[in-house]
C-alpha cells in the first residue's frame, strides 16, 4: 500500500466537500448573475460561501473573490495591487513561489516596476528589520509567503504587516501552504491567497481576498462579476467547495497542528540520526506542522524519490510547479545551499489524517540513501 506524503502538492477532496458542492453541479445549476429563481438560488449559495470564507480570514465578505487557484490569486494580487497603486516598486523575497516571482518579473519587464528581494537568513526567515531595509517611499506592495512551500519556514506575518503599514505599504500574504495549519485572521494582511486543492477542495478552486479600500486593476475584464475585480461567470460549486473545506480545516486546525507537529519532530530526529550527512532545510522549529524537508549530499533527490516509491512511499523534491525541471531549487540556493546539495532535496508533507508513527518512513529513507550510496 502506498503512503502519500506529498500533501503540499495536492490533497484528496474530503467527502464533506464533495457533498456540499454536488447540488450546485446539477440541481442548482443557475448563473448567479441571472435575475430569476434559478439564478438567485446560485447567487445565494455564492454569497453564503463568500461570508464563510470572510469569517475565517477576518475580512469582509465583499473583500473575497473566488479564483481558479493559488497561481491566479497571486498573479491577480501582485499585478492588480501594484498597477492599481500608481507606484512602481515591489518588495518580495527570492524564496517565493514561482507564481509570485514570475508576476514580479512580468511587472519589471513590461511595466518598469523595480523589484527588491528582501534578504532572508539561512532558515528562510524574513526579519522585520530586513523588510524595513527593503522598503522605499514609492513601494506599492510587499508580497510574502506566510509559509514556504518547499522548506516550510513560517514568517511572522503580523510583525511584517506592522513594518509595511508603518510606511503606508499594503501586505499581500501568500497563504497557500499556511491555510489549515496557521491562523489566517488578525494578521494585518491586506490581501490573502488560498488554494483549494491544498485544503481538500477540488483543483481549480481558489480565493483572493483584497481589502476593498485598495485600488486594484483586474486581470480579467468583462461583465464585472466579483465586484469588478474578476469578470466571468463564477464557479458556484467550486466556491461552495472551497468555503466548506476552509471552514473544516479551520475548525480542526489547532488540534491537528499540535498532533502533526509531534509526529513531524520525531520523524525529523530519526532521519537525522539514521542518515549520515542529512541536513534539515528551513527553520528548525518555526515550520509548518506537516513539513519535513532535507538534503542528502552525495545523492540525487530524484533517485531518492524513486527508491522511496519502490518502498511504497510517495514524496517530492520540492514544488510541484517546478516538476520536470532538473535545476536546483531556487529556494535552497537562495538559502545558501550549494547547487549540487540543493539538487538532493526531498520534501515530506504529511496529511491531516495521519495518526501512525513515521518511524518506518525514516527507516525507509535511510535504506534508500544507503542503497544509492552502495552503487557508488
Amino acid at each position: 500500500m502506498t503512503l502519500y506524503l506529498d500533501n503540499a502538492a495536492t490533497t484528496p477532496v474530503r467527502p464533506e466537500v464533495l457533498e456540499a458542492m454536488a447540488p450546485y453541479l446539477a440541481r442548482f445549476f443557475g448563473n448567479p448573475s441571472s435575475h430569476h429563481e434559478v439564478g438567485e438560488a446560485a447567487a445565494s449559495a455564492l454569497d453564503d460561501a463568500r461570508r464563510r470564507v470572510a469569517a475565517v480570514l477576518g475580512m469582509r465578505a465583499g473583500d473575497v473573490m473566488f479564483t481558479s487557484g493559488g497561481t491566479e490569486s497571486n498573479n491577480a494580487a501582485i499585478k492588480g495591487l501594484v498597477l492599481g497603486s500608481g507606484r512602481r516598486h515591489l518588495v518580495t523575497t527570492a524564496i517565493e513561489h514561482e507564481s509570485v516571482l514570475a508576476s514580479a518579473d512580468y511587472l519589471a519587464r513590461l511595466h518598469g516596476v523595480e523589484v527588491t528581494h528582501a534578504a532572508v537568513d539561512a532558515t528562510g526567515t524574513l526579519t522585520p528589520e530586513a523588510l524595513a531595509a527593503a522598503l522605499r517611499d514609492d513601494t506599492a506592495l510587499v508580497s510574502i509567503g506566510y509559509a514556504n512551500n518547499e522548506v516550510g519556514t513560517i514568517q511572522d506575518a503580523a510583525a511584517l504587516a506592522d513594518v509595511a503599514h508603518a510606511r503606508g505599504v499594503p501586505l499581500h500574504l501568500d497563504a497557500v501552504q499556511a491555510a489549515g495549519w496557521l491562523p489566517l485572521a488578525g494578521l494585518g494582511a491586506d490581501a490573502v491567497t488560498v488554494a483549494g486543492h491544498k485544503i481538500a477542495a477540488p483543483k481549480g478552486t481558489g480565493i483572493l481576498a483584497v481589502r476593498g479600500r485598495l485600488p486594484f486593476e483586474p486581470l480579467l475584464h468583462g461583465g464585472g462579476q466579483e465586484r469588478g475585480r474578476r469578470s466571468g461567470t463564477p464557479d458556484v460549486a467550486g466556491a461552495v467547495a472551497i468555503a466548506r473545506a476552509l471552514q473544516l480545516a479551520e475548525a480542526e486546525r489547532l488540534d491537528e497542528a499540535a498532533r502533526l507537529s509531534a509526529l513531524r519532530d520525531a520523524f525529523i530526529a530519526r532521519v537525522l540520526a539514521l542518515v549520515p550527512g542529512a541536513r534539515l532545510t528551513g527553520h528548525p522549529t518555526r515550520r509548518l506542522p506537516g513539513t519535513a524537508s532535507f538534503v542528502f549530499p552525495g545523492t540525487n533527490g530524484e533517485t531518492v524519490l524513486l527508491e522511496l516509491e519502490r518502498r511504497g512511499i510517495v514524496s517530492s523534491s520540492g514544488s510541484a510547479c517546478a516538476a520536470g525541471s532538473d535545476e536546483a531549487s531556487h529556494v535552497l540556493t537562495a538559502l545558501g545551499f550549494a547547487h549540487d546539495d540543493a539538487r538532493t532535496a526531498v520534501r515530506f508533507t504529511l496529511p491531516h489524517a495521519l495518526a501512525a508513527s513515521l518511524d518506518p518512513v525514516a527507516d525507509a529513507v535511510a535504506d534508500a540513501v544507503s542503497a544509492i550510496g552502495s552503487r557508488g
